[in-house]
This record gives C-alpha cells, sequence and structure tokens, in this order.
C-alpha cells in the first residue's frame, strides 16, 4: 500500500492536527465548513465512516497496519496513513491510543433542530453540560435507549471533540444531533413550537417521580437535563410543562447526569 508513509519528522506539518491543534482550532468556529475532528480506536472510525464522514488522514501503529487496521486501510486507499511504533505515537500525541489509531475526518455541515426532529417523539436536549465526558456518556445512552436526537445549548462541550466521541464509542455518529440556534425567547418556548411537551429534570419542589404513567402517554416529549453541578437555569424549570425527578434511596439526593440521562431514557423512552 503505497500510501502508508512512515514517520520520521514529528514536525511535519500533516502531523499538527494529531499532534499541536487544540479541539477550539481542529473546530475551526470562524469557518465551520473546514472544521476536523478525531476519530480514535478502528470501531469509531468505521461508524463516523459508515455515517458519511471523510476521512483525511490516518495514524496507525505499525503492528496494526496488517491487522486489525487493515480492513480500514483499504477502504480509505486514497488518503496518507501515517504510522511508527507504539512509544513514537505516545510521545507525538501526549496519550495512549485506543486501538492504537487515529483518523482525522471532516465534519459535516449541522442540520437544524427542525430537521431533526421533524419524525422522533422523544429527544433528549442538553443544557450547558461542559465536560464532554458527560456529553459522551449521555449521547451512548440516548443511542441505546430509544431517544430519537439530542439538541445541546450553545454552551455544552462539542459533542465531536475527541474525549466526547471516544466515550461514545462513536454513537455521536448514529443518533442526530445538532446545536440550538439562538432565540430571542427561551429555548424552552422554540421546542415547544416543535410540537414537544418539555420535561425538566430538576431536584425542586412540585415535582412529579419519573415513572408517572402520564409521562409515558405524551406523544412527543422532551427530556432536559441540566449541566453538571448548578443543574438547569430556573427560567428553564419554570418554563417547562412538567418538572421531573428520579426518587432516590439513602439519603443520596442526585445522581450524575450521564447517569440520570441512562435511567431517564429508559423510563420515558418508547420500547
Amino acid at each position: 500500500m503505497s500510501n502508508i508513509i512512515e514517520i520520521t519528522d514529528f514536525n511535519a506539518p500533516e502531523l499538527d492536527i494529531y499532534a499541536r491543534l487544540s479541539e477550539n482550532e481542529l473546530l475551526n468556529r470562524h469557518e465551520p465548513e473546514k472544521g476536523i475532528f478525531i476519530a480514535e480506536s478502528p470501531i469509531v472510525i468505521e461508524r463516523a465512516l459508515d455515517a458519511g464522514y471523510s476521512p483525511i488522514s490516518m495514524l496507525v501503529e505499525n503492528k496494526h497496519i496488517d491487522t486489525q487496521a487493515q480492513k480500514l486501510i483499504i477502504r480509505c486507499n486514497d488518503i496518507p496513513i501515517y504510522t511508527a511504533e507504539f512509544d513514537v505515537l505516545t510521545n507525538l500525541t501526549g496519550f495512549k491510543l485506543t486501538r492504537g489509531m487515529l483518523c482525522a475526518m471532516k465534519r459535516q455541515p449541522l442540520k437544524t433542530p427542525e430537521e431533526i426532529c421533524s419524525k422522533a417523539r422523544r429527544i433528549a436536549i442538553l443544557e450547558d453540560v461542559m465536560n464532554p465526558t458527560n456529553v459522551g456518556a449521555i449521547i451512548r445512552s440516548a443511542a441505546a435507549l430509544n431517544i430519537d436526537a439530542v439538541l445541546l445549548t450553545e454552551s455544552c462541550s462539542n459533542p465531536l471533540y475527541r474525549r466526547a466521541i471516544r466515550v461514545s464509542m462513536g454513537t455521536v455518529f448514529q443518533i442526530p444531533w445538532t446545536f440550538i440556534p439562538n432565540v430571542s425567547t427561551n429555548y424552552v418556548e422554540y421546542i415547544k413550537a416543535l410540537d414537544f411537551k418539555t420535561a425538566a429534570m430538576a431536584l425542586c419542589d412540585n415535582t412529579l417521580p419519573i415513572d408517572t404513567p402520564e409521562l409515558n402517554k405524551i406523544d412527543k416529549l422532551s427530556i432536559i437535563l441540566g449541566t453538571e453541578g448548578e443543574g438547569l437555569k430556573k427560567e428553564t424549570i419554570e418554563a417547562c410543562d412538567y418538572t421531573i425527578k428520579i426518587p432516590m434511596a439513602n439519603g443520596v439526593d442526585s445522581l450524575n447526569v450521564a447517569a440520570a440521562s441512562a435511567v431517564a431514557f429508559w423510563q420515558l423512552g418508547i420500547h
């Protein structure tokens, strides 16, 4: 395979996307059509390719060239495949590669909430969830537990950050997601205009237990989850049709937002 290139110069500009560019630089907010993300591990890369994302180059540990990376290399035979020994790659990227390979890929234009929610019955909304691990874990739960789409406020961590992709096991490429646009009113009203009832997950008075039967009878429901620590904004809770919570035992007052999302999606998803 003539496109395999042994790494000899760590300073080669082709390797900047793996070794020297930050997540924000890869995102390229000023020119989003030129944005890039990094997919890690064969299964994640394969899911991204299956979703139609275009590869730019790969960074592969030598020993995987003829084994677990082979199928993907053949599939992407028109892009550069950079390779080196494990220790070299670890020094270059600053961390141990999961199953020995990375792939730089082009971002796709984001669809609108109207487009991805047009046929949805259950959606998740993330308000200011800034930890990429939590974003990835929530999206993985959403994909597994019958949620049709995920919407994020602009302050959320981007689902195509490397850690979010890795934690999601590539499900960020399998479930529709997008950011909620800036609107003049509370974004909850924007969601209601899409014909969804809104349920805020919050620790406050006058909440419904998450297993309240009437919630499962709602045709189109959005489940809104708040930022780590602070939870949802007061104005968000007040604007929602329902406020719900997970009943707790042993004096525990709350779960991590990713864990809470899995419980909510299982209980309220369409089975």
